[in-house]
């Protein structure tokens, strides 16, 4: 058997399975891909350079193990592999914190919200960081800052140290515990916060692979907006004179608009259209 075929075969033995989707990859070929490359010990990119290479019985075996794993338990493949990539950049995760996929890392890299910025920018905050995948993205970015990365869950924030050092940047991404800004120290000339925003109803129907990750990552109580309402309130006195603050908020703009009606917000475009992130400025906050 060849590296395609047992991708192929993979590939329908997942949707043959009926396993879900959305942290990492968005389909069977690409989850199979992921797998089997990973397994072989081949970098995920190189799929076209070795399709068509014989994979001997054990190896093949070894692919067959893994992909049943993530059959019966429904994890994640990046919990299997403990490896996540986000922008080209790999990340480190186990089920300690959410698998990153955050839109903010697109507007990050593409510079989706430069223009909001100041040459004078030189403090980030990113709360909720997790796995710190954004903390350390936001300091590859920008070069002249310095990063605080904020979590209320102690887990999170030793996966988050996991990859602040795999990254070598301990001198410029602090990591503090923190229940949202309460225990924030400074202002900031950026927050970046992709919170937990799933309001109940979605909760209630997540796939098995969403469940297998911290509940806490995700659940925004009965609308999806409980954090970001404490967020909102105290955001303003965290931001510097002209600091914005970038948020995800999913699949809950109507629910963010019925909650913040008042509140004068920029839409920021990604991959995904233009209601997943927002913008809002110090004196917008200020304002209402």
């Amino acid at each position: 058997m060849t590296v395609i075929e047992l991708i192929e075969h993979s590939a329908a033995q997942l949707t043959a399975a009926g396993v879900a989707y959305g942290h990492g990859t968005a389909n069977a070929f690409d989850e199979a891909a992921w797998l089997v490359l990973w397994r072989l010990g081949l970098p995920l990119d190189t799929l076209d350079d070795v399709a068509d290479n014989a994979v001997s019985a054990d190896d093949t075996a070894r692919v067959a193990t893994l992909l049943q794993s993530r059959i019966a338990t429904r994890k994640p493949a990046a919990y299997l592999t403990q490896e996540a990539w986000l922008q080209g950049v790999p990340f480190y995760v186990d089920e300690r914190a959410i698998v990153p996929r955050s839109f903010i890392a697109e507007l990050l890299m593409d510079g989706g919200f430069d223009y909001w910025l100041r040459e004078e920018t030189r403090s980030v905050l990113d709360l909720c960081t997790g796995n710190g995948s954004l903390a350390v993205l936001a300091a590859m970015v920008f070069p002249d800052v310095t990063v605080v990365g904020a979590d209320l869950s102690p887990d999170a924030l030793a996966v988050a140290r996991i990859n602040v050092d795999k990254h070598g940047l301990q001198s410029r991404i602090t990591l503090i515990e923190s229940d949202g800004l309460a225990q924030v120290p400074g202002r900031f000339d950026l927050i970046l916060c992709n919170p937990p925003y799933v309001n109940s109803a979605s909760m209630a129907a997540l796939p098995a692979e969403y469940q297998a990750e911290p509940a806490l990552a995700l659940d925004g109580g009965s609308d999806g907006m409980d954090f970001i309402r404490m967020l909102l309130q105290g955001a303003a006195e965290k931001l510097s004179d002209h600091g914005v603050l970038v948020l995800e908020i999913g699949n809950e703009r109507e629910n963010f608009e019925t909650a913040f009606p008042a509140l004068e917000v920029v839409w920021l475009e990604t991959s995904a259209g233009e209601d997943q992130v927002l913008l809002v400025e110090r004196a917008a906050l200020e304002a209402v």
